[in-house]
């Protein structure tokens, strides 16, 4: 079966084409880095404009790229939530509009699953696993019992973990987008010149909160501009940041593995590229003899590959009614 992937929930466009639910023949990304870096965060409205100028042509290349005719297509998958409703509804009414044309199936996928299954691009991973899915907009914590069920065992109440790191970074002036950035600065800084506050929550709570670390931060900053803290540089409050935010999440993960009686983990979304996160969680868990999995970086950021995987095997196990795919609709909060 030959899938083509389409995905526009926040600033990237991206089209994929894969074969068979694994090989991916093409994964096309078109990123908005340029457009948004100025405003130092995504700008909703923009970020639909860019979208509906780029979506042709990055389907294009991505059939180019696969080698793969229009007509080839056997099913068409798209994001249909959670995300920014105005760049949603430019990859939904592009995939409906291709999917009608072709006379094809077309299959709504939750992001969120795209990112739980993204693994599978790469390897099978034995259900039932712990899976982490750390991102710009989320930080959630999955038992994954098997294709299509999931069950939430915690979330952030506030800021998500991709988020803050965009926060801290504007809040030193450092560029957009900052994940990248404070991952750099902080590989040049010592985490022990400040320690940084850890939100547990309630005694085992899988929960998440950075909204305290995030105001934390910007304290500091706002004390070392009136000459207190002088030896404490943009690279330290960095890399305590980053610790900071590791060590809950780390914590938790493994806290979430401990309830559930499981020893695989996956970790995923766009934080899971970050290596000081990915080294943490391989050590912890070769110290207890688990297993953990990380998508490539590539399949870790929003991407269509992962949307088409997810809607290969929804489209398996359940596939799609013609009134599925005249009433699909995009949701900002979309639940899995």
């Amino acid at each position: 079966m030959i899938v083509l992937g389409i995905e526009t929930s926040c600033d990237d466009t991206s089209a994929a084409v894969l074969e068979n639910g694994s090989n991916i023949l093409s994964n096309v990304i078109a990123d908005q880095t340029a457009t948004h870096s100025k405003y130092g965060g995504v700008v909703p409205e923009l970020a639909g404009r860019c979208h509906i100028e780029s979506i042709d042509l990055v389907i294009t290349n991505a059939l180019k790229q696969s080698k793969k005719k229009i007509n080839d297509i056997d099913l068409v998958a798209v994001t249909v939530g959670p995300g920014l409703v105005s760049s949603l509804l430019v990859g939904l009414n592009t995939a409906k509009a291709l999917a009608f044309s072709l006379q094809k199936p077309l299959i709504g996928v939750n992001h969120l699953e795209g990112h739980l299954l993204a693994i599978f691009l790469q390897e099978e991973v034995e259900f039932p696993y712990i899976a982490l899915t750390v991102s710009g907009g989320h930080t959630d914590i999955y038992r994954v019992d098997d294709f299509g069920s999931y069950k939430i065992l915690g979330r952030t109440r506030d800021d998500a973990a991709g988020e803050s790191f965009d926060k801290v970074a504007k809040m030193l002036d450092l560029g957009y987008p900052g994940g990248p950035i404070i991952e750099k600065r902080a590989k040049l800084g010592d985490p022990l010149k400040h320690q940084f506050p850890r939100a547990f929550l309630e005694k085992d709570s899988l929960d998440f909160s950075f909204s305290g670390l995030k105001t934390s931060v910007r304290n500091i900053i706002s004390k070392r501009a009136i000459g207190n803290l002088t030896n404490l540089s943009d690279n330290d409050i960095a890399a305590g940041f980053q610790e900071a935010v590791i060590d809950v999440l780390v914590n938790k993960l493994f806290l979430a593995c401990k309830k559930e009686n499981l020893n695989r983990i996956v970790v995923t979304g766009g934080v899971a590229a970050n290596e000081a996160l990915r080294n943490a969680v391989a050590a912890k868990a070769g110290l207890q003899g688990f297993k953990c999995y990380f998508p490539n970086a590539v399949l870790c950021t929003d991407n269509a590959a992962m949307i088409a995987c997810a809607g290969y095997y929804k489209n398996k196990y359940k596939p799609p009614s013609i009134a599925d795919t005249l009433y699909l609709d995009a949701s900002a909060n979309l639940k899995l």
